[in-house]
């Protein structure tokens, strides 16, 4: 278990056991909260609605009068801000996500009210509410459709620069943005989540290079999935050398475990990761040098030494240097079990003794099968196994 940063959040990061009959590959669901935290910061937060907003032409507002009341027209009326807009999201199952964005307008324009000409502002809150599905799923991107966008007007407040309002005016200006809202905010929200996908696709297909060596490249398998609890994204990796070649793995898809009370649930299945550590631990051969007097045992020392010692040794003494190589043999395989990790290497330990007056002896060559603890954690922002002799 881990946690791991995923759309710009913090997400926890889990490991399938083998007894879920995991295969390979990766998997993440993401919470309602975790999808309004990442629409919220790209809609929003980056001003991505209120730059597409700002440039609306709104039309001009106009009433002939009657007997009671002046002609009224009102024209020049443009976007001044944006007050506290707010974003929620729902999941329909099998659907998509139904998005609503909730915001006050500050409008500014001219009032002409029979021969009288001053500043009006206009103060109003709406919603927009829209389904958001995913579609046409080709080269590890999919399109986001707009369906049913409902834009509601709320109160309104109007202010003219001399502080005389009549509430002819009131009714005027509610009529008229009932009527053209709906046509002018559905097209900017539509520009808006298109541009927002794009940037969590950013998220889902992504290479990272491993040092000099060679790269990961994350992608999105298939289209996203909705339940009512969480939207789903299968997702895959190839684990490619600097030349081009892949390390193969099963690509498979698999259920994915509950995702409780966290953001996002991210699943590395075994496949992947075995690919990702024959690409990573490509270890070099190791020598160890062990000077007798590290032993606390030093007769006992001599006498192994002695027992493995081939007839061609001319001497075996307790002062000779005794080394030991490893060397990696074949591909490491990860296991995974209910709360624990385990790396099995197979390895090459060749025993020699490099006498202080002679040449090097060879002594024993064992192949051995090590089981290693693999620890995992987060570490500046990296998955990290931290292996231990069992």
């Amino acid at each position: 278990m881990a946690m791991l940063k995923l759309f710009g959040i913090v997400v926890f990061c889990g490991v399938l056991s083998r007894s879920q009959e995991v295969l390979s590959g990766l998997s993440c669901a993401v919470s309602p909260g975790a999808m309004q935290h990442v629409l919220s910061e790209a809609i929003l937060h980056k001003g991505l609605l209120q730059k597409h907003m700002h440039g609306l032409m709104f039309p001009n507002i106009m009433s002939e009068g009657g007997l009671l009341t002046s002609p009224t027209s009102i024209t020049g009326l443009h976007l001044v801000k944006v007050r506290l807009p707010r974003l929620l999201v729902e999941l329909l199952p099998g659907v998509g996500v139904r998005m609503t964005i909730i915001a006050k307008l500050e409008l500014g324009g001219n009032c002409l009210v029979g021969l009288v000409s001053e500043l009006i502002g206009i103060l109003a809150n709406v919603n927009i509410t829209v389904t958001i599905k995913c579609m046409n799923f080709q080269s590890s991107t999919f399109q986001v459709v707009i369906e049913d966008c409902l834009c509601v007007l709320g109160a309104i407040k109007t202010k003219l620069l001399s502080g005389l309002l009549s509430l002819s005016i009131n009714e005027i200006v509610l009529r008229q943005l009932t009527a053209t809202l709906p046509s002018l905010l559905c097209p900017v929200v539509d520009i808006v989540v298109n541009l927002a996908n794009i940037e969590v696709l950013r998220t889902l297909n992504a290479v990272f290079p491993i040092g000099t060596a060679g790269t990961i490249h994350y992608r999105l398998a298939n289209l996203p999935f909705t339940s009512g609890r969480f939207l789903g994204f299968d997702l895959d990796g190839a684990v490619k050398h600097v030349g081009g070649s892949i390390i193969p793995h099963d690509s498979s898809p698999s259920a994915l475990p509950p995702l409780l009370d966290h953001l996002l649930l991210l699943v590395l299945r075994p496949g992947f990761l075995n690919a990702a550590l024959s690409f990573l631990m490509q270890l070099v051969p190791q020598t160890f040098t062990c000077p007798p007097e590290t032993f606390s045992g030093a007769s006992l020392l001599q006498e192994a030494i002695l027992a493995l010692a081939p007839a061609e040794c001319p001497v075996c003494r307790e002062t000779d240097l005794l080394s030991i190589k490893l060397t990696l043999s074949g591909n490491p395989l990860i296991l995974l079990e209910e709360n624990k990790a385990t790396v099995k290497l197979l390895v090459m330990i060749h025993v020699l003794v490099n006498p202080l007056d002679g040449p090097v002896v060879s002594l024993v060559l064992l192949k051995a099968d090590l089981g290693l603890n693999a620890d995992v954690s987060i570490v500046g922002g990296r998955l990290v196994l931290r292996l231990s002799l069992g």
